[in-house]
């Protein structure tokens, strides 16, 4: 991303939200793009490949503190026209023209460092440029970080539970294999930039202002290519389809998200990899839910075993399990088998909650609603006292 971006793009407006947006609003607005967008859903389209570009563009730079607190910055003064050259040509104090190509002319995407400002920071740069002095040493821009990669996978019920490995599909950006990176032709090699003679920035005056900007015969990478890669074109990465196998490990749960460090995009000029990040959607079980690290389950039972108690069978998620209904249970007691839940990571497991459903019938037979009927004269009614007084002191 060339430095000028910081000014022109608005990146709130790529994301669809306001600029004063919490982090997870800015991140829910990216994650509804990046689905909608992405090339794997929208082969062969370029817009929507472009839209998924800018979106990734313009989320890398507002999900970081930092990096938006200096984009905010960056838009607001420049926003302001502070650095417009103006009609007479006096945008700056005695007259000298000034305006932001001059700043930023020749930046390339991806520059120094994280690519914003050239190579230097916010801070540095405008010390630099109202000191009245001479810019500071500048190096070579170094091994850059890859970008990180966020994709999303669906698990059923059982697999997020026990733990699965399954292969994972990704079409993004990745080191050429015909050059290995380098962007020369196979059989060349890359040589010394002859304006900055590899150091991949060059120095020049404006008034009594020194500026340093990223090398424009190079773009900043301190080496040109003279026959460039068939395949890659000289950028030394190509966009292309991996295939990867991604373990899931036993009790995963809905909306975790899971790191696998150095499977990101690969870094430029040798510096490491991104990490991928991959966000879980478990779909729901039709018969179990999840608490934590314990499985639930409920159970209907009739009011005579309710009454009486009894035996219950049921399930679980490697076989069966009995456990005892005692005599006068009511409707909404919760049972325990221990240990079948969810595997947890020091070897133990949760536990297997089953919440008994006493089910009254609509209707019953003749002998049934006799014998109900002597069941009632033969039974206490229920303590209601508390219920009854109060009902003398409001009536």
């Amino acid at each position: 991303m060339s430095s000028k971006d910081w000014i022109e793009k608005d990146f709130y407006a790529v994301l669809g939200v306001d600029k004063a947006a919490s982090a997870d609003e800015i991140k829910k607005a990216y994650r509804k793009l990046a689905r909608e967008s992405h090339p794997d859903h929208n082969p062969g389209d370029p817009k929507a490949e472009e839209r998924f570009k800018a979106a990734s563009e313009a989320y890398n730079v507002l999900s970081d503190p930092g990096r938006r607190r200096e984009y905010d910055e960056m838009r607001s003064l420049f926003g302001s026209g502070a650095f417009r050259r103006n009609a007479r040509g006096g945008g700056q104090p005695g007259g000298m023209p000034f305006d932001v190509s001059d700043l930023f002319g020749g930046a390339r995407p991806g520059g120094a460092g994280d690519g914003r400002f050239g190579g230097t920071g916010f801070t540095d740069l405008f010390s630099s440029i109202f000191s009245g002095g001479q810019a500071g040493p500048t190096t070579p821009r170094g091994p850059a970080r890859g970008r990180d990669v966020e994709t999303e996978v669906a698990l059923d019920f059982d697999d997020a539970v026990r733990g699965v490995t399954l292969p994972l599909t990704l079409r993004a950006p990745g080191v050429c294999d015909t050059c290995h990176g380098n962007g020369a032709k196979p059989g060349t090699q890359p040589r010394t930039c002859p304006v900055c003679h590899g150091a991949g920035v060059t120095t020049r005056n404006q008034g009594s202002f020194s500026f340093s900007e990223p090398c424009r015969n190079c773009q900043g990478v301190g080496t040109v290519v003279e026959e460039k890669c068939p395949e890659c074109h000289g950028s030394g990465g190509v966009t292309k389809t991996r295939t990867m196998n991604v373990r899931f490990p036993a009790g995963v749960a809905d909306g975790q998200r899971i790191r696998l460090a150095g499977r990101g995009e690969p870094g430029e000029r040798g510096g490491p990899a991104g990490d991928l990040f991959v966000q879980v959607k478990v779909r729901p079980d039709d018969l179990f839910g999840r608490s934590g690290d314990d499985l639930t389950l409920t159970v209907p039972i009739t009011f005579a075993e309710a009454v009486l108690g009894t035996d219950l069978r049921v399930p679980t998620l490697d076989g069966a399990v009995t456990l005892r209904v005692p005599p006068g249970t009511p409707s909404g007691r919760v049972l325990r088998a221990r240990g079948k839940g969810v595997a947890r990571r020091d070897g133990q497991a949760g536990d297997l909650l089953v919440t008994l459903d006493v089910v009254v019938p609509a209707r019953v037979s003749d002998e049934a609603r006799a014998a109900l009927e002597e069941f009632a004269e033969q039974t206490p009614p229920a303590a209601r006292e508390h219920l009854d007084a109060r009902v003398r002191r409001v009536g």
